[in-house]
């Protein structure tokens, strides 16, 4: 156990959340099951949540905390909103599943297609993996090439392929790769550097003929927020066209998240293929690839790219997804999520100024992350800068004062509707009581971590350091 496992467990003994991790450890890896949420990257016992409400979660011990990781982006209208639920309640009294094509499914695709005009078919999946691995797979089929581009830090999922410096989970637990990856699958995944144009070009420069596809996310969200710079999405569509290879958008965090349309009508891009999830599905196990006419008639059964699922479009999820487009179509919604966005983000910064801590905040419209120590980040080496032990002692200052932000630097945090202007005050509130403590000396520090370690006795202050 490190030193602030010791530290921030001396704060929550024998909680519901303790034993339950406990008890979780023994029957599943890790006692999670998907890596980020057992705080590795800060340490402690993660909080096992019981309920959520509009803007807030409540753990196991029913303590309260104003979300900002929104199940890591799905939940843009925030917990248990009242549409959804009745959606997904009528849904599931039809029938849960039925293995065969419903005519919700109908509904969503042609709901889809119109918000996203580069998508002109689009088949329905259970995940974000499935989603970019299937679009892949499309892409390898429809050019009869083998290797892919993808960018260091970016995260697509965890098939073979993808997990080549992979970001999210990923950079969170320093694994350059997973072992089980197959070196002859890992060698068709070719690696070049976000926001960097030449990188790109010296890749297909030297293997131009054998490369099917570059695969991007737009906007990284997985080695936290980083927007693109603003000629790059443009230099990926000029060099893939050149090439005879496709551009495939990742868009399973940006797509009805930064905009309705996503990323691409930010940006004015039009992709060959486009995978979306998370907000697609409502807070639903739902994801979809979709692209060009000529590309995805190659799927079986029309043509002989193979991809099936047994749950793929089930009408709960569907029902979910509908619902959530018909509520994301109101008008004036992202322009309000960008208000509430733009008003979190001059609050931390106004405090950065005032109290004198170094850090980055990127932003793009209800997605962002804070990196400690560096001035800026436009790519995932100065992401990987960033100070890590200092975002620990943040994300545990600001749990300790009721904000419940993502456990990992490399992740972004999400606004969502539900989050009031008063939710906004409140969490600016908080940082600031932090950074000045912080500043002060008065948070956990590299000493105390030291004395731990050496096996001397420090106890930590009974209540939060303020």
């Amino acid at each position: 156990m490190s030193a602030l496992d010791v530290y921030v467990n001396a704060r929550m003994p024998n909680t519901k959340s303790t034993v339950l991790f406990t008890r979780a450890k023994r029957k599943i890896p890790g006692g999670v099951n998907s890596p980020v949420r057992a705080w590795k990257a800060v340490s402690g016992t993660p909080r096992f949540i019981a309920r959520g409400k509009r803007a807030y979660i409540f753990d196991a011990d029913n303590k309260k905390y104003l979300d900002f990781v929104c199940s890591w982006g799905p939940l843009i209208l925030g917990h248990a909103n009242a549409r959804i639920i009745k959606a997904v309640a009528t849904a599931a009294q039809r029938g849960t599943t039925f293995g065969a094509p419903t005519a919700l499914e109908v509904e969503l695709a042609e709901r889809v297609t119109r918000l996203y005009p580069s998508i002109e078919k689009i088949r329905l999946v259970s995940s974000g993996t499935e989603a970019a691995m299937s679009a892949i797979r499309l892409a390898r089929g429809y050019t009869e090439r083998e290797k892919i581009v993808k960018f260091d830090g970016c995260y697509h999922g965890h098939s073979d392929s993808m997990l080549v410096k992979a970001g999210s989970g990923i950079a969170t637990l320093g694994l350059p790769d997973s072992p089980g990856v197959l070196r002859r699958v890992a060698s068709e995944t070719l690696v070049a550097r976000f926001n960097d144009s030449d990188s790109v070009r010296r890749l297909f420069a030297k293997h131009g003929s054998a490369i099917a596809a570059i695969i991007v996310e737009p906007i990284c969200g997985n080695m936290g927020v980083i927007p693109p710079d603003p000629e790059f999405l443009a230099d990926l569509r000029a060099i893939t066209r050149r090439h005879g290879a496709l551009l495939i958008f990742d868009e399973v965090i940006t797509g009805f998240r930064v905009a309705r349309g996503g990323a691409q009508e930010i940006y004015k891009i039009k992709p060959d293929l486009t995978c979306l999830g998370k907000i697609l599905g409502g807070g639903l196990p739902l994801a979809a690839f979709g692209g060009a006419r000529a590309i995805m008639d190659l799927l079986a059964p029309e043509g002989p790219v193979y991809q099936a699922g047994t749950l793929s479009g089930n009408p709960v999820a569907v029902a979910a997804g509908l619902e959530m487009l018909a509520l994301l179509s109101r008008p004036g919604v992202y322009s309000q999520l960008e208000r509430k966005s733009r008003q979190l983000e001059s609050g931390l910064n106004d405090v950065l100024t005032k109290v004198g801590l170094k850090a980055a905040i990127n932003r793009v419209g209800s997605m962002l992350t804070i990196f400690f120590g560096v001035e800026s980040v436009t790519n995932v080496n100065h992401a990987r800068l960033s100070d890590r032990a200092q975002f620990a002692r943040f994300f545990h200052g600001m749990l300790q004062r009721g904000i419940y932000w993502p456990p990992a630097q490399f992740e972004a945090a999400f606004v969502s509707l539900a989050h009031s202007d008063g939710d906004i005050r409140k969490t600016i509130q908080a940082f600031g009581d932090w950074a000045r403590a912080e500043s002060r000396g008065c948070t956990l520090r590299t000493f105390m971590l030291e004395a731990i370690e050496r096996g001397e006795h420090w106890r930590p202050p009974r209540s939060p350091a303020r």
